[in-house]
């Protein structure tokens, strides 16, 4: 059965930074999009960024351009949201999300991704 384990999450000021760990557990890792998606109450999950484990290739959400990256540990089969210049807005519940690579969805869409992890918080104060 495939897990995804999220960890790093907590509270940093306005300005601060963070980085979060998705820990999938097992999984096909040489073939998969790799993604993390964020909700905060009141508002619909949001795909923050998504790395292609094939290639490396990474895109990201236009609100955290330039300020988050995504990256992988192919050996430790980990992927690492580092996360600078966090904002209150990027409070919420950080889900890891993964899927078999070649999904017809763009990578922003929930419902196309098969494994989830529980979330880790990340709140971010004025």
């Amino acid at each position: 059965q495939v897990r995804l384990m999220e960890s790093g999450g907590g509270s940093v000021r306005t300005g601060g930074s963070r980085t979060l760990t998705c820990t999938p557990s097992p999984f096909t890792w040489r073939t998969a999009d790799m993604t993390w998606f964020r909700q905060s109450p009141g508002k619909e999950r949001e795909a923050v960024a998504v790395i292609y484990t094939d290639r490396g290739a990474t895109d990201y959400a236009d609100s955290v351009k330039g300020r988050f990256s995504l990256t992988q540990d192919a050996v430790k089969k980990t992927v690492h949201l580092s996360m600078i210049s966090l904002k209150p807005e990027d409070s919420g519940m950080y889900y890891c999300a993964g899927r078999r690579q070649g999904s017809v969805f763009t990578w922003r869409s929930p419902d196309s991704y098969n494994y989830w992890g529980q979330g880790t918080q990340v709140t971010v104060s004025a």
